[in-house]
């Protein structure tokens, strides 16, 4: 254990030393200019990360997709059926992906094309202070309009997309949204270059999400997988679809009705790959109380989460020990 321990914190301090550097791992790419790269060893998962996917199968199970076509046609059997969709989707895979949302395909592009214009590995635009109102000048210039009319078209969709999780819950269908699950929202950009030992790093490694839901446009590239039943399963990329999962927030919300399923960002060896995350964390200040929702809770399914805050969530997830992937621990009863 000694070993093990003294070789994480070697890694966490090469980590910092490399972040310190502030050039990203395009600066490695570019520094290379056109020759082969030969990837850090911070980048190579440990042994006993690389023994544990082999033990893991994969599956050709696919994430469901739902078409919203006919979604506002209310009281009819179209919208009914897509309200199970998203309930039978959000309680076994914790992720779907959603078509004919209405954002026009050349909004989704130009976002898109935005992300590698303008920065080397990530950009985060925090909105965890404000609802809607982002100042545009806050925005690097390559990608302010696109970012901006984006989140613009986003509302709608995520606006139906908590209606639908409500009614799925069995609840009226402006309960999220009185919970004020949408209120507070992270972008984070990714560009993750072409990766020449992708069998052995990571885009990104698995995690859950801290957020009630998160909403992805991904590129045709792809590289998201999924654990489903103890299975990595691609989220194979659909044009035009934005892929919603479920976050830890919500499944304490619905008293383990819903999933917060592990996931993971795989690298390609010949192409880089772009991904536009939003998350939605609800209050964060001033302090709110959240907890199971009262209806959810009966004596056949009493209550298995304690009440929480997402300032007080998100720090205990943050300061978690390296092998854990879920913070769901420290508010389970």
């Amino acid at each position: 254990m000694g070993i093990l321990n003294e070789s994480k914190n070697d890694r966490i301090i090469q980590l910092k030393a490399f972040d310190d550097t502030k050039s990203g791992v395009k600066g490695l790419i570019d520094a290379a200019s056109g020759l082969p790269v030969d990837v850090p060893e911070i980048f190579i998962r440990l042994p006993e990360e690389l023994a544990e996917d082999l033990e893991l199968a994969r599956t050709s199970l696919r994430v469901p997709s739902i078409d919203l076509n006919g979604v506002g046609d209310m009281g009819s059997s179209r919208r009914e059926k897509i309200i199970e969709e998203v309930r039978h989707a959000s309680e076994t895979w914790g992720f779907f992906q959603v078509v004919n949302h209405g954002i026009p395909m050349k909004v989704l592009e130009e976002m898109m094309k935005g992300v590698p214009a303008n920065w080397r590995d990530s950009l985060l635009v925090d909105m965890s202070t404000i609802t809607y109102d982002l100042d545009p000048q806050e925005l690097p210039s390559v990608c302010r309009d696109s970012t901006v009319d984006y989140l613009n078209h986003l509302k709608k969709p995520v606006d139906t997309v908590f209606v639908l999780l409500s009614e799925a819950l069995g609840l009226e269908p402006d309960h999220l949204k009185r919970l004020e699950c949408e209120k507070a929202r992270t972008l984070a950009c990714h560009y993750y270059p072409a990766c020449p030992k992708p069998d052995q790093t990571l885009g990104i490694n698995k995690h859950t999400d801290t957020s009630f839901i998160t909403v992805l446009l991904q590129d045709e590239i792809g590289g998201l997988e999924v654990m489903h039943r103890n299975q990595w399963a691609d989220v194979e990329p659909i044009p035009g679809a934005l892929v919603v999962n479920i976050g830890d927030l919500l499944q304490i919300l619905s008293n383990d009705k819903f999933k917060s399923v592990i996931h993971r960002a795989t690298g390609n060896k010949t192409q880089a790959r772009t991904s536009v995350a939003c998350f939605y964390h609800g209050v964060v200040t001033p302090p709110k109380i959240y907890g199971p929702i009262e209806e959810i809770v009966t004596k056949e399914s009493p209550q298995v989460f304690r009440e929480f805050t997402v300032k007080d969530y998100l720090m205990k997830f943050y300061s978690r020990g390296l092998d854990e992937k879920s913070g769901l621990n420290y508010v389970r009863i």
